[in-house]
């Protein structure tokens, strides 16, 4: 499987582990971005590495029960040191409605590791 795919798959599995069970660390979770990672959630606000580190710290089993599904991976792009890799994400939370996101995520190679860059989410009507 290809390395980025491979990485949304992942870093997916440690998030709804994080979020939904308190299970690992943030510390360990925010070892898979660079540190001049972006984010623009659903929301549309912009969110640097300080804060989805700082959103993350405070967020161990904050969504009890959370089931994460990723579909749909494909690379974009490919490049010597990074790409680019489009997914959907499916969110279910007992007693709440499911959500869905198509997200966009730019990847780098650093020392052999792939790091996420940058992430831009677009929330399914």
């Amino acid at each position: 499987m290809n390395r980025y795919i491979q990485e949304v798959l992942d870093a997916h599995v440690v998030i709804e582990n994080w979020l939904g069970r308190g299970e690992g660390s943030a510390k360990a979770l925010m070892q898979r971005f660079n540190h001049d990672f972006t984010m623009i959630p659903p929301g549309g606000t912009r969110m640097d590495y300080q804060a989805v580190s700082a959103f993350f710290a405070g967020a161990g089993a904050c969504r009890p029960g959370l089931k994460i599904v990723v579909d749909n991976a494909a690379v974009l792009s490919e490049w010597h040191d990074g790409a680019a890799v489009i997914y959907q994400e499916t969110q279910h939370l007992p007693g709440k409605p499911t959500t869905q996101r198509w997200s966009t995520a730019i990847f780098r190679l650093q020392d052999d590791k792939t790091l996420w860059q940058h992430l831009h989410e677009t929330a399914q009507g």
